[in-house]
């Protein structure tokens, strides 16, 4: 299976997780301590690391930033001091130049000698429109957009060939004739005329990678992506996204075998589930004011802070209603699980400890539990490996690599070293540099050549 971890500016995944026991609560500028984690996940043979994207708004006076300062920087840093695991950068289409974005992307994926990937977001939230001075823009403008800047993006990758590069001191043929060849790309969102001046890495250019749910985002990953990062709340879920962007990738000339689709996962990991579900207690406990009232909506029986550890009686709580088919998949997810949990006799805080409300399906338990939950969606078919969402990053990642890691790798489910060099090569992603024009485009793009004859 495929195994990335997001590393994100907090200190780890869940609210509290910065004024947990021995967090330094401004790590995400100490530079030291971030590479400590990622060299942690590369001693557990991580194919990646995932980055988030930003800016959003937060509240500041009770948490810290959420995403990283500069990802550019970020991983120009983290790549120094390490040498296989991959990067996988959020980078906005809405509100970054496609020139820009292409350039600072390639000289990571360079500099890494080949570890990069980009997340292609297209922007849509109110909050960062509005640190952007921009109006929130229709889905159409948005996917629009993007569509066009990852062409512009891999043409202006590819604009330097891959055998342009002669350096010859002695003659003073710095490149091969036409070697570096200018592109002129006019869309309807973007334009520009190249070419970019960064030679391609180990493994070309960065792979492309999009994380999102609906159609548009389905459409947009099974176009471009080599990875697909999913928001799924079950297998059955999962199985759906899984098959709607394959079906995409075929429309769209591509072999579908060729994206890999990624699960969410939220472990918190101890040696018993009772220290598992004190910890994962302790780094809701803000939330839980928010959460109880949920949960008495999904439970149908109201909710305070009294009942915290109360065992909520079978008469009490009413019965599963019938899932609204307008409904996110995750709704429905959320009120099985309390159900499932109330059912089972669980207090309120441990129903809310084992992670009702978690972005992610969790597993709040022993390492063996961890694995087992991944095996079984692994083995399942519907995907191909984990975006795993770390509670605490200070001890989190260690108890992941050093503990669920070896019990997957005794299972044959993980691999126990890298096979290649480069994060195109973890992730067994097809070769390409420049565009793939198996893909129709959706701009014109013409080489300096061509623009010359067609004003002649």
């Amino acid at each position: 299976m495929i195994i990335g971890m997001e590393l994100g500016n907090t200190s780890g995944t869940q609210p509290d997780a910065w004024r947990s026991p021995g967090v330094d609560p401004v790590e995400y500028l100490n530079y030291d301590t971030r590479i400590r984690y990622a060299q942690a996940a590369e001693r557990g043979k991580l194919q990646f690391l995932f980055f988030p994207g930003g800016p959003h708004d937060v509240d500041i006076e009770r948490n810290p930033p959420q995403h990283s300062p500069d990802l550019a920087i970020h991983m120009a840093i983290l790549a120094r001091a390490t040498e296989r695991i991959g990067f996988v950068a959020s980078g906005s289409t809405t509100y970054n130049h496609p020139y820009t974005l292409a350039q600072q992307l390639k000289t990571v994926d360079y500099i890494s000698h080949g570890r990069v990937g980009w997340n292609v977001v297209p922007s849509g939230r109110p909050d960062s429109a509005a640190y952007f001075g921009s109006e929130v823009i229709s889905g159409e403008v948005r996917y629009g957009r993007a569509r066009e800047s990852i062409e512009l993006v891999q043409s202006l990758w590819g604009s330097w060939g891959r055998e342009a590069w002669v350096h010859d001191q002695k003659s003073g043929q710095y490149t091969r004739p036409g070697g570096v060849t200018p592109v002129s790309f006019e869309g309807k969102y973007v334009t520009s005329r190249g070419p970019l001046y960064v030679p391609p890495s180990e493994q070309g250019q960065p792979v492309i990678v999009h994380a999102g749910v609906g159609d548009n985002s389905f459409a947009l990953a099974g176009r471009y992506a080599d990875l697909a990062v999913g928001l799924a709340s079950s297998i059955e879920e999962a199985r759906s996204c899984r098959d709607t962007i394959r079906r995409y990738a075929a429309e769209a000339g591509r072999d579908p075998d060729e994206v890999k689709y990624v699960a969410g996962f939220s472990p918190t990991i101890a040696p018993t589930k009772r220290e598992a579900l004190d910890r994962r207690a302790s780094l809701v406990a803000s939330r839980l004011p928010q959460w109880l009232p949920q949960l008495g909506e999904l439970l149908g029986v109201p909710l305070s802070m009294a009942d915290l550890d109360r065992v909520l009686q079978p008469s009490e709580f009413g019965a599963l209603r019938a899932p609204n088919p307008d409904a996110p998949g995750w709704v429905q997810a959320r009120s099985i699980r309390a159900h499932t949990l109330a059912s089972e006799g669980w207090s309120v805080r441990d129903i809310l400890a084992q992670g009702v409300f978690d972005e992610h399906p969790g597993k709040v338990g022993t390492a063996t539990e961890a694995a087992d939950h991944m095996q079984e969606w692994f083995e399942s078919g519907a995907i191909d490996g984990f975006w795993v969402c770390a509670d605490v990053y200070r001890d989190g990642i260690d108890a992941f690599v050093d503990q669920v890691i070896p019990i997957l790798q005794d299972r044959g489910l993980f691999h126990r070293d890298y096979e290649g060099t480069t994060l195109r090569e973890h992730l067994g992603a097809r070769g390409q540099y420049g565009p793939d024009y198996r893909v129709t485009q959706t701009a014109k793009t013409l080489t300096l050549a061509d623009t010359a004859s067609c004003t002649a």
